[in-house]
């Protein structure tokens, strides 16, 4: 049976984040995929020079519209990314809320695009927009561990304040969170970089069952650019398959970004020094990377997860 995106996020010309790290991945994986382009710029905008447009709510509201007037407007997903425009932003939540009312099992998976290690790379005024409209409409969500803080207004310094934060995001709305990077020390040493994910399930009795995961991912000595991208499209492919089973879809998640990440490493080798390249994620790296992608426990969940009612 046909599995329909709706993609919402970047595009530039050369290099591939936004829908051209998003859209291939998803592809192979058998997803039909249809993408809106919140900006069309020429390059990512972390190199020296950059020029495009931004798409604004009208654009966007006469892109949806013209869908609509054919009727293809029945979606099973909606993925969202980058965005700088905070009108097209709320007019993003009316499309995902009307799409919800015409599919009531239709999923919205929300990277929470707002900066990291810090500091903002979209204008502020957007973040009262995710806090407020965008994340209690979501149901799998996926900030690094700034955008989580930012969100929550809460700082994580230990692994019970990420539950915590988790739990106050799961509050807003998501059933599904991820923190994708976190500043937590790794049991590994500090080669190893955490992640932390939960997981809400309504059981038959109605009471809801909380599954958390953290996991262990090696550090690489480089600065990549669409790596949350490719992150949730990834984590929205393998929910699918694993809709109750976080621990399987984050191993297979990060096993695609590990894979992808060496690849595009080997890649650039010898063509710069890699410590200052702006690396863009190949995510037209080979299909076995994606489609079938190796676990292993290094790279996996490595406590079991807290089933709490």
């Amino acid at each position: 049976m046909e599995c329909r995106v709706l993609s919402i996020q970047s595009h530039v010309v050369r290099g591939y984040v936004g829908n051209k790290s998003a859209s291939f991945p998803l592809q192979v994986l058998g997803f039909e995929v249809d993408s809106i382009n919140s900006v069309q710029f020429s390059n990512h905008t972390g190199y020296s020079h950059w020029k495009g447009q931004v798409l604004t709510a009208d654009e966007l509201h006469v892109l949806y519209e013209g869908i609509k007037l054919n009727n293809v407007h029945h979606y099973d997903y909606v993925l969202t990314g980058y965005t700088r425009d905070t009108s097209f932003l709320e007019m993003v939540v009316d499309i995902v809320q009307e799409l919800k009312r015409a599919n009531p099992n239709l999923v919205y998976v929300c990277d929470p695009v707002l900066g990291d290690h810090g500091s903002m790379y979209v204008p502020e005024n957007l973040h009262p927009v995710y806090k407020n409209k965008v994340v209690p409409v979501a149901d799998i969500i996926t900030p690094n561990q700034f955008e989580a803080e930012l969100l929550t207004g809460k700082n994580i310094s230990t692994e019970k304040d990420a539950v915590e934060v988790m739990d106050l995001l799961h509050k807003m709305g998501p059933d599904t969170v991820v923190i994708t990077s976190s500043d937590l020390p790794s049991r590994l040493g500090d080669r190893f970089l955490v992640s932390l994910g939960s997981q809400r399930t309504l059981m038959p009795d109605g009471t809801k069952s909380t599954q958390r995961v953290r996991m262990e991912i090696p550090k690489v000595d480089a600065v990549f650019v669409g790596t949350g991208d490719l992150f949730a499209a990834m984590l929205l492919a393998w929910t699918h398959h694993y809709p109750n089973d976080l621990k399987t879809a984050c191993e297979k998640t990060f096993s695609v970004m590990h894979h992808v990440i060496k690849r595009t490493i080997s890649y650039a080798h010898g063509k710069t020094k890699l410590s200052i390249i702006l690396l863009t994620v190949r995510s037209v790296s080979p299909k076995h990377d994606v489609s079938t992608p190796m676990l292993h426990s290094r790279y996996g969940v490595l406590c079991p997860p807290n089933t709490t009612s």
